[in-house]
This record gives C-alpha cells, structure tokens and sequence, in this order.
C-alpha cells in the first residue's frame, strides 16, 4: 500500500453498506478493510464464496484453524507471520496467501499497528452478516455457514 492516509479513515468517511439485492459484489474492498474495525464482518456471501473482513491488534491471531474450504487471504495493512501446517512464513500488506482446504492455519499480527486483511472463503464458512466485534464475540458464536447468501435467487 502506497498511500499511508489510507489506513487513517475517519468513522465519518467510512463507506455505506453495500446493497444487498441484485449479483455480485462491488465496492472499494481496501477502503472497507483499512476502515473496518470488527473481528470479523462477513461482507458478502454467494453460494460458492464468500468475502470477510478482518483486523487483528498487536499480538492477536486468527486463531490456529482447520477448514473444509479453500480460504485466500491479502493483507491490506500491517505485518505479521503466517503459519501453514506448521510452517511460519513472515507476511506484511500487500501479500496474498492461500490455504488449501484442511490446512492448519493461523495468522498472527506481530507488528505494533493494526494488521487489517481480507478473507475468501470457497466455498462458505460464515452466516452471511455476521458480525462478531471481537474476538471473544466469535469464540463464543459456534455458527457456520446456512445457505444463505446475499443475493436474492
């Protein structure tokens, strides 16, 4: 990311919610994940995929993790180490990753600032919206992906 002004967005900047009729996502995704503070927050879910987005603060992780699904990460801001089936790999913003399903994954920010990223799971995991604002919202929410998803079908 080359414009640091970017991860400074104002709460009165933050962009509206998509509309949830019609195909498709379409939005700005950095400016929705630098100005995204919640744990978690499922922006878009189709039968297929779905989009995520995430921060995690100093010193705080995904979570070490098992999926039945394909899961493609992009760090938008911040610095970090990824693990995959044991092996960590340094990341910061910019980096893609991708974790085939039934790898072991976490991420975890090790940097002194917000490690914002952006998730897609395919197919689904989450309940389409679900919003958990922290990480012991999401801990605590066993749900999982109902085959509803954003768009009307």
């Amino acid at each position: 990311m080359n414009n640091p002004e970017a991860q400074q967005i104002k709460p009165s900047e933050r962009p509206a919610e998509p509309a949830r009729a019609g195909k498709g996502y379409l939005q700005d995704i950095e400016v929705r994940t630098l100005a995204n503070d919640d744990f978690r927050r499922v922006l878009y879910t189709a039968r297929h995929c779905q989009l995520v987005v995430m921060p995690l603060l100093p010193k705080e992780d995904i979570g070490e993790e098992v999926h039945q699904v394909l899961q493609y990460f992009r760090l938008e801001a911040g610095s970090g180490t990824v693990v995959i089936d044991g092996s960590p790999e340094p990341v910061r913003h910019g980096v893609a990753i991708i974790v085939p399903a039934g790898a072991r994954h976490n991420i975890i920010n090790s940097g002194t600032t917000p490690l914002k990223l952006y998730t897609v799971y395919a197919p689904p995991n989450h309940r389409d919206a679900v919003v958990h604002h922290t990480r012991a919202d999401a801990d605590a929410d066993h749900e999982h992906f109902d085959s509803q998803t954003t768009e009307l079908v």
